[in-house]
């Protein structure tokens, strides 16, 4: 007697193999499991959830903060004495970390939308940990060193916030799939409670936000204020060496309306252009002077400072990767720049009728100017001939006498103070970072008429933000950048805000009710979910013609007596397609 057995044939699943190897590197099927995930994956399943949201964060503030890449080097620089771009490094593995992270959360999702249990790699488990270890030392070192970057996050969410719950609101509902698979396959009531509870939390709470969001830019735009002033930065100091004669006459050709500089003041009593304490970065005073290379640049004399060269630094550092795009002609004149003095720079700004402001730094204790600081760089501005209206003075020490002494400079603070307060003391202009005047205080100064310059801004979303907030004016090192903004890169009526985030719900939740409709349709009638079986029960439902091409297998063996022999092979007769391999086989 012949005993026809069902061999079930599986089809090649290379996708699942895929997933499932990669992730766990179950690459058999005799490895793969529809249990129910342990707790400790369950834990380390987390951990990537975690994992994943800080290096979310940490990618997206290195985004925003492009802003202020020079000032991360420069700071960097303080530090270490050596110049170099650190973005770099920080980006490439910021960039690879979080490309990591996210395609194993792709592949957790994959499984459990597979109903494959979860069991991380124990590589993957130390690249995860890496990668939280590496984001979480990298945070602290940002607050510790440069803490107050952090502003750069609510300042941008008011330029990305309203696309950015579009995006998350598109996501979530994406992800509806996958939790409507898991609720219409879940045996436990509670388990369909809680998961379904949490997941319209979430969602409901991103419908919602927009209520929250607050953004300059969401204005009629006839209320749009005339577009901010641009003070050239230390000139452009992304086209040419900062403080320079050719960087103030790069920064001109692009239509600035000032120029901010930092000023220091010789032994000698001249007042010249340096950013830094020492000379080292932006000269060669290592060739010429060696053994003075970190002497406090106000240590030399004027006759001294004249030798040495101011631009072949900038060609050799390349400090905001601009040097490749330079002429042959604007290499050759960059190579012969020299250090500048304040009244070079004034002759200059006099001559194209541009105002300048500076920041004056004493010379230190000990210096022959130490008392005298003050009437040298005033006697500068009087034989250079500028008009005292385009000149912004910026120290508080002795500004009464020195309001006596020239009554016609533009008094400014560098200090946040009350408008009241600058009035009070003859201040009529501000000079502030840009993360130190929120939209309402920058609308309290307006009032007050009192002008607010705000520095350092290089990028557009932020001269747009600025500018619906209503500034007068801001300092950029890349003039030749905001020259190209014209308009605020996106504005918008509240009532076509309003709109927009509405019809965003609409949708998505009309598709999420629809998914979830779909999902509870597609899963009625099944015992369990096991693809492998669905796949089966797909196969016997095929027209006669594909099941000819299907493979298949009969096992015979000798049965004696009603009883199988001991040495015949294992066979499923749990399954339910025996009368499938009994019809195939009587044809």
């Amino acid at each position: 007697m012949v005993k026809h057995q069902p061999l079930q044939v599986y089809e090649r699943q290379l996708c699942l193999s895929c997933i499932t190897g990669i992730y766990g590197c179950r690459w058999k099927r005799y490895q793969r499991s529809h249990d129910d995930t342990t707790k400790w994956e369950l834990l380390w399943s987390l951990v990537l959830l975690i994992t994943f949201c800080a290096l979310l964060v940490w990618f997206y503030f290195w985004l925003e903060a492009r802003n202020d890449y020079s000032e991360f080097n420069w700071f960097l620089y303080n530090r270490s004495g050596e110049w170099s771009d650190g973005t770099v490094p920080i980006l490439a593995t910021t960039a690879a970390g979080f490309t990591y992270i996210a395609f194993l959360m792709i592949l957790a999702l994959c499984h459990i939308a597979l109903g494959q249990q979860l069991n991380l790699h124990w590589l993957h488990k130390i690249g995860v940990t890496a990668a939280l270890l590496t984001t979480v030392v990298g945070v602290i070192s940002i607050n510790q060193t440069w803490q107050h970057e952090w502003d750069i996050i609510p300042i941008s969410l008011q330029a990305t916030g309203p696309f950015l719950h579009v995006g998350a609101v598109a996501a979530f509902t994406a992800l509806s799939w996958i939790v409507a698979g898991q609720v219409a396959r879940a045996e436990k009531t509670s388990f369909q409670v809680v998961v379904m509870l949490l997941y319209l939390c979430v969602l409901l709470g991103l419908y919602v936000v927009p209520l929250y969001v607050t953004s300059p830019c969401i204005m009629d735009p006839s209320n749009l204020k005339p577009r901010p002033d641009v003070i050239g930065h230390q000139g452009a100091p992304m086209l040419a060496p900062e403080n320079t004669m050719w960087s103030f006459q790069r920064a001109l050709q692009m239509n600035v309306t000032g120029l901010e500089v930092d000023v220091a003041v010789s032994v000698d009593g001249v007042p010249f252009l340096m950013r830094d304490p020492t000379l080292r970065r932006t000269t060669d005073v290592e060739k010429v002077f060696p053994d003075r290379q970190m002497e406090d640049a106000s240590l030399f004399n004027w006759t001294d400072l004249q030798q040495l060269n101011a631009g072949q630094w900038f060609l050799k550092d390349d400090p905001f990767w601009t040097v490749q795009a330079l002429s042959s002609h604007e290499r050759n004149l960059i190579s012969n720049q020299s250090v500048c003095s304040l009244e070079q720079l004034l002759k200059l700004a006099s001559y194209h009728n541009t105002s300048v402001v500076f920041r004056l730094r004493r010379p230190p204790v000990g210096h022959p100017c130490y008392d005298s600081w003050i009437n040298d760089t005033l006697q500068a501005m009087q034989q250079s001939g500028v008009p005292q209206s385009l000149v912004m003075w910026t120290p508080d020490e002795d500004r009464a006498q020195v309001g006596q002494l020239a009554p016609g400079l533009v008094q400014t603070s560098v200090e946040k103070q009350s408008p009241q307060s600058l009035q009070e003391a003859g201040i009529s202009r501000l000079l502030l970072r840009y993360n130190q005047a929120s939209a309402q205080e920058i609308r309290d100064f307006s009032q007050r008429n009192i002008s607010l310059t705000l520095y350092t801004v290089n990028e557009p979303w932020l001269y747009s933000v600025l500018w619906c907030s209503g500034v007068s004016s801001v300092s950029s090192e890349a003039p030749h950048v905001l020259k190209k903004v014209p308009y605020p890169t996106w504005l918008l009526r509240a009532d076509e805000y309003c709109l927009m985030w509405v019809c965003a719900d609409l949708i998505s939740f009309v598709v999420v009710v629809g998914i979830f409709i779909l999902q509870k349709y597609r899963t009625s009638g099944m015992r369990s979910y096991n693809p492998e079986q669905i796949m089966l029960s797909a196969a016997v439902g095929r027209s006669s013609r594909d099941l000819n091409v299907m493979k298949e297998k009969l096992i015979f063996s000798e049965v004696g007596n009603g009883s199988v022999g001991s040495d015949e092979p294992y066979t499923d007769n749990s399954n339910e397609y025996d009368y499938y391999t009994n019809h195939r086989v009587s044809q």
